[in-house]
């Protein structure tokens, strides 16, 4: 039950930290917006069925049922159509779905008066149009910072410390793979691992074995190796005293590699665990964090359609996936309750958080990349159009003519009805394969 609910709690945080990166996402638009005196008429997070909205002036703000998208809608994003007197203004969106239809009663919207033409999203300046449009991606840009600094910077990713201190106690030997574990494997009859026989605890720090010095962890395997089943004086540094114990390593057999058919070796078995702590990096190495994520992230967008035929072979036919292929938001709301539900030895409670935040930035991370490329309905679509305007303009200025009519991207309506319909297949194959083929953190 207890782990039911920690898996539901992951869901849940995951769940928020998306509408969280959404709802600033679109925040990201409406302030330039706003500030640019385009009118804008809704603000939504989610899509859907209405939850709840309040108007404050002309804005109405609200919440939608799917938390899965948002939008702004602000007047004339489009140009009139042909044909529409040109004091025809359109309540139109930056939806990811909204924007495939020009139909203004079928996006909710009205038919403004010439009172607003002064007040349009397409008679901005070339500009401005970017600053509005980047300005979502940026947002998610951020976010993927902040998180990213609270998990490496607030907390920090748990390092084995290069000293002799011990960091768990194994409780058993499983004789039949050689090995040891601190809970799952071990019963009454297990043999109790040397090194909780002897006494030895967490926090102790090994000075020798067999009166040969241990300067760092790594030390002890070698010491060890050659002691298997014979007893030899062990001493450890416990609150500022040392103790001397006897320890008897088990001794078993193991391949000395993972290659088929490799030779086999006898070595000596403690059952300690080494010290992990937490370092923190420094705010100059999460530039260089945040770089390699978006290179790889941006990696993963051009690669995505090839990798999505893989995603789609291995969920028809049964085949494991490939666990560093595309996972859709179901698969990442599950590696969440994954997370929080994980009762893995050494895996505790900052590091789930720290993991957590890095899930999240990971998606505000990949919000951003998507977000750029230059195809409508995507933000980056409606910036190429506004380079476009700008472009035309200064060739317009240098050739002393008066300054062209706005591209009209509705005249790329057609292309915006492909991408939306793959982006949307793509969508919906991932569903498919994080509920009927799922990729799992822990195996």
């Amino acid at each position: 039950m207890e782990a039911t609910l920690a898996f539901i709690l992951g869901i849940v945080i995951f769940v928020v930290g998306l509408g969280l990166s959404i709802a600033l996402h679109e925040l990201g638009h409406l302030i330039p917006a706003k500030r640019f005196n385009v009118k804008v008429t809704q603000y939504m997070v989610g899509f859907g069925p209405t939850l709840f909205s309040r108007r404050r002036g002309e804005t109405e703000y609200g919440i939608k049922a799917i938390p899965f998208g948002g939008y702004i809608r602000m007047i004339g994003m489009y140009l009139p159509r042909k044909g529409e007197s040109e004091d025809t203004i359109r309540n139109d969106s930056t939806g990811f779905a909204q924007q495939l239809s020009r139909d203004g009663e079928t996006l909710g919207g009205e038919v403004i008066g010439p009172e607003d033409r002064h007040r349009t999203f397409v008679g901005l300046a070339w500009y401005k149009k970017i600053v509005i449009m980047l300005s979502g991606p940026l947002m998610n840009f951020v976010l993927a910072v902040v998180f990213t600094m609270f998990a490496l910077v607030g907390i920090g990713t748990p390092q084995l410390t290069n000293q002799n201190l011990v960091g768990s106690v194994s409780q058993c030997v499983i004789t039949e793979t050689g090995s040891a574990s601190t809970t799952s494997g071990c019963t009454a009859e297990s043999t109790p691992a040397p090194a909780l026989a002897a006494g030895i605890q967490p926090g102790d720090r090994i000075v020798s074995i067999n009166a040969v010095p241990v300067t760092e962890f790594s030390d002890i395997s070698a010491v060890v190796k050659p002691l298997g089943g014979q007893t030899v004086p062990i001493v450890v540094e416990r609150n500022g005293e040392r103790l001397t114990l006897s320890i008897t390593p088990v001794q078993f057999t193991r391949p000395t590699s993972a290659e088929p058919n490799a030779p086999l070796e006898t070595s000596g078995f403690l059952g300690v665990g080494a010290y992990f702590d937490y370092v923190r990096s420094s705010p100059g190495e999460v530039t260089s964090i945040m770089w390699m994520q978006f290179s790889a992230t941006a990696e993963s967008i051009i690669n995505l359609p090839h990798r999505m035929v893989d995603v789609a072979q291995t969920t028809f036919s049964g085949e494991d996936r490939d666990p560093n292929g595309p996972i859709g938001i179901v698969g990442v709301a599950r590696f969440s309750g994954e997370i929080v539900q994980a009762e893995v030895p050494g895996f505790d409670t900052k590091e789930k958080a720290a993991t957590i935040l890095q899930v999240l930035a990971s998606l505000n991370m990949a919000l951003f990349a998507f977000n750029l490329v230059p195809l409508l309905p995507l933000d980056g679509g409606h910036v190429l159009a506004a380079v476009i305007d700008g472009v035309r303009g200064v060739f317009a200025k240098m050739r002393r003519r008066a300054a062209p009519r706005p591209f009209d991207i509705s005249r790329l309506m057609p292309l915006t009805v492909v991408v939306f319909l793959l982006i949307a297949s793509m969508s919906v194959m991932l569903v498919i394969a994080d509920v009927f083929n799922p990729i799992s953190l822990f195996g």
